[in-house]
């Protein structure tokens, strides 16, 4: 069968380990994230910004699993990823950070700032020259709005198109909802800047055993990956009720890896508790609260069987797939035959909006895909 050709709404690359030790002041580099493991490789020890804790590492099965998912050597290499994109059937695709899911642990506003300016300096001058394909998103401080705003700025005249941000705030922060943030949302419009939300990014407590381990005991493991979900529910429920896309109608936000099918049953609960409760609502809004779910705010997933029966009978058009390259939740290594099963059934019209119009109309400076794509690169 012909290659199906796609973008992708989501996928990750591993900075080099050193990007922050390198590139800051060595009193601020020493309290960039360390770890020591134990001799039994079951624990380690963490110090990051001035606080040290010990936590339990992953079983010996979890390690061989991420160990598989990144094989691929274009997860560190921009060069190299091209091959696996094109392997894959994969065009464009807005590709997440890996070291940002440290940022909550910061404490020091400063240390935090540098070390996202960073990171956006690496991915400048290292990921983005690489290839148009490639949408390359830039990061914020969250722990102080000042600096987000400052950063957001900087992005916007160094030509980055899309920011990542975690589902919530740094705890020290306001939260997305509040009017704090009008200014960076006010830029992001501006410029065209895309604000990223990927799911399993709420801010965690290290201490407890890290990112994902919200649930212990029987069915936990299904628990805490679902649990990751509801984050970016959360995150475009705040942008809608609290007004700030209507505020800003030209704003699009795109939450990454969560699925698509929730945004029409969120759009229906917001729609409800706006109309049921409406003398107690404020804001006011000048468009439904469903209507602004619907059309601003792009959703991606990978494997979701209910993720086209959303474009074709919920009236949801902006669902976007997303590879999750390189991670064990992704489609990499079968891209081509999730896609078939995903499209069995599907009209040529929902395939083409699925897997190209709802990317290009987010970010519609990545070039189309060639009518021959026979070893294209670059």
């Amino acid at each position: 069968m012909p290659k199906m050709w796609t973008n992708s709404g989501d996928s990750h690359f591993l900075e080099p380990d050193d990007v922050w030790d390198a590139r800051l002041p060595k009193a601020l580099a020493e309290l960039t994230p360390k770890s020591q493991k134990d001799p039994d490789g079951e624990w380690e020890t963490v110090s990051v910004d001035g606080q040290t804790f010990r936590r339990k590492l992953p079983t010996s099965a979890a390690v061989q699993f991420i160990e598989e998912s990144h094989k691929p050597q274009g997860v560190r290499d921009p060069v190299a990823r091209l091959a696996d994109l094109d392997k894959e059937g994969v065009w464009g695709e807005v590709i997440f950070p890996s070291l940002g899911m440290w940022a909550s642990t910061f404490r020091t506003p400063e240390l935090l700032k540098a070390c996202m300016r960073a990171s956006n300096e690496y991915a400048r001058d290292e990921l983005a020259p690489v290839s148009k394909r490639y949408v390359v998103t830039g990061q914020v401080s969250t722990l102080d709005v000042d600096d987000a705003v400052s950063e957001i700025e900087w992005l916007a005249e160094n030509g980055f198109k899309s920011v990542f941000l975690p589902t919530t705030p740094h705890p020290s922060a306001p939260d997305w909802h509040r009017k704090e943030w009008e200014p960076f949302w006010e830029i992001c419009e501006k410029s065209g800047i895309v604000p990223a939300f990927h799911i399993g990014t709420d801010p965690v407590d290290m201490t407890s055993g890290g990112a994902g381990q919200v649930f212990r005991g029987p069915g936990g493991a299904v628990m805490n990956y679902t649990e990751t979900t509801f984050s970016g529910q959360r995150a475009a429920m705040k942008l809608v009720a609290s007004g700030a896309l209507d505020r800003h109608p030209d704003l699009k936000i795109l939450i990454s890896e969560g699925g698509a099918t929730w945004i029409p049953f969120l759009g229906d609960r917001l729609l409800e508790g706006y109309r049921q409760h409406h003398m107690a609502v404020r804001p006011k809004l000048t468009r439904d609260p469903k209507e602004i779910l619907m059309t601003q705010v792009y959703a991606s997933f990978q494997h979701d069987e209910t993720a086209v029966a959303a474009n074709e009978a919920m009236g949801y058009k902006n669902v976007m797939f997303g590879s999750d390259y390189p991670h064990m939740e992704g489609t990499f290594g079968h891209t081509q035959k999730t896609l078939e099963g995903l499209f069995a059934h599907a009209k040529p019209e929902t395939v083409e909006r699925i897997t190209q119009g709802v990317f290009y109309e987010l970010f519609p400076d990545v070039p189309p895909v060639p009518e021959s794509t026979d070893a294209i690169q670059g």
